[in-house]
Parts: C-alpha cells; structure tokens; sequence
C-alpha cells in the first residue's frame, strides 16, 4: 500500500472518530440530568386522622396519680362531678374566691411538708360554697372534728377555736396528711381516709381485698371525694373553660370567718 493511501485510511478513520464523538456530546447535552430522588417520610395512616393535640384525651391526675379515664365507670363518675360545679350550676364565682384567699397561706406549708400540691384544692371540696360546723362537729376550712384537731395539736375548747386558723389547721392537716400516706403508701388513698378515717378505709381494703381507690365500692361520700377533688382541680384551674369569668385575682378581702396567722 502506497504511502498516499494510508494516509488517505487514517484520514477516514479520524474522521468517524469525530463524528461519533459529536454525537455522543449532542445525546449528553439534549438529555434531562437525573437527580437522586430525595424520599419523602410519610406518617402513617392513622396518625393522619388522629384528633390535633387541643382535641386529644385530656389527662386528669390527682397527686400525678394518674386516672383511669379509659374506664367508663370512672369517666362517667369525673364528669358528673365536674358538671356538678359548671357556672351554670353554681351560679356564683364563690369557689375561686375562696381559692385565691386560702391557696397562698396553704400552698408553701403543703410544700414544707413534702404534701403535693392537689391537697389544698381539700378545703374548697369540704366547704364548698358553705361555712360553718357540720352536724356531726366537724368546723373548719379542713373540717376537723374536736379531737382530731387536737390530736395534731390544734386547741379547741374554752372560748378558742384553732379550727379557725387556716395557718394553723393547715399544718395540722399535713401533719394528719402525712401520717395517712405513711399507712397507704398512696396519696389518693390518703385522701380517701381523709374523708373517711384510716380505720374504715383499711376494713374496706381487706373485705375487699383491693388497693386501688377506683376499682373499690365505698360509701357514697367516700366512692365520690377524689373525683370531687380533681373536679374542683379543673374547675379553679380552667376556669373560663366552664363559664367563670368574673373570677378573682389573688389576695383581695379576706375571708371573714378565717383566722390567717
């Protein structure tokens, strides 16, 4: 092969090169780049059509006890009692009164003496929209009976009643509080033998043969006082939610019939 026609075959064959080099660059440059494709985290179905948190299942607790609200005897047995003191049905703002009078002299005791905080809503449920001595004795924002109050050091008797005070009787109650825990080892338990004595409540416990306050049949009084408790929790802490809404600030005229110091 002459020299003429080699060079004539390289020229050929570079040139084929090229093309296939140019179109190879069209076929690059006319073609949409394809990115990773960036996964997307889906919720499940079901938290799709779960109630927003302001709709959820509120969460009532007494001491942070917690209730079982999924139990339909107990819901149904909170919710009366917290209708039962509804504006509607009270009619009066008499409740917050009281509360924002007596909660400042009874919460840093509760506090002092390791007591939580639910017991003082005690007073409000004991009293109500009432003052005075109860048919059986009992006189007080913590209704002691005589020799209660005077078992926890309150002096009743000759012209002087510390049932009165609420400093005083509101330490007497945590020392009566406490002493109640220490036998239950349970604060919703203590609350109940608050209202019913510790002697009954314990027989009640072993006829039964139950510790849980909200599985056990107790007398009417007794069977409702905690749910009177959280009740009254909700309403003082809630309160435009159920129709208070002229309700008091802190500290105004103090009540008449207490002794504060």
């Amino acid at each position: 092969m002459s020299k003429i026609e080699m060079t004539k075959k390289h020229l050929i064959t570079c040139s084929v090169i090229l093309v296939l080099v140019i179109i190879s660059s069209v076929n690059i440059f006319s073609t949409n780049p394809v990115f990773p494709v960036k996964r997307i985290a889906y919720a499940p179905s079901n938290l799709l059509f779960s109630k927003p948190a302001e709709e959820a299942e509120e969460a009532y607790s007494f001491a942070n006890e917690a209730l079982p609200v999924n139990d339909k005897k107990v819901d149904f047995k909170l919710k009366k009692s917290i209708a039962k003191n509804r504006y509607r049905n009270i009619q009066s703002n008499v409740l917050h009164s009281k509360a924002d009078k007596m909660f400042p002299v009874i919460e840093p005791i509760l506090k002092a003496y390791g007591i939580p905080e639910d017991f003082k809503f005690i007073p409000l449920v004991e009293t109500g929209l009432h003052e005075g001595t109860s048919p059986k004795g009992a006189r007080g924002v913590w209704q002691f009976m005589p020799g209660t109050a005077r078992t926890y050091g309150l002096k009743v008797g000759k012209g002087k009643d510390e049932r009165l005070n609420l400093r005083k009787s509101t330490i007497a109650a945590c020392k009566y509080i406490k002493e109640l825990y220490g036998e239950f080892n349970s604060w919703t338990l203590a609350a109940a033998a608050y209202n019913n004595g510790s002697i009954k409540l314990e027989r009640a416990m072993n006829r039964q043969n139950e510790d849980n306050y909200f599985r056990m049949s107790l007398n009417r009084e007794t069977g409702s006082y905690v749910y009177k408790i959280i009740a009254m929790k909700e309403i003082i802490n809630n309160p435009e939610k159920y129709g208070y809404k002229n309700f008091y600030s802190y500290m105004q005229k103090p009540l008449p019939f207490l002794v504060y110091n």
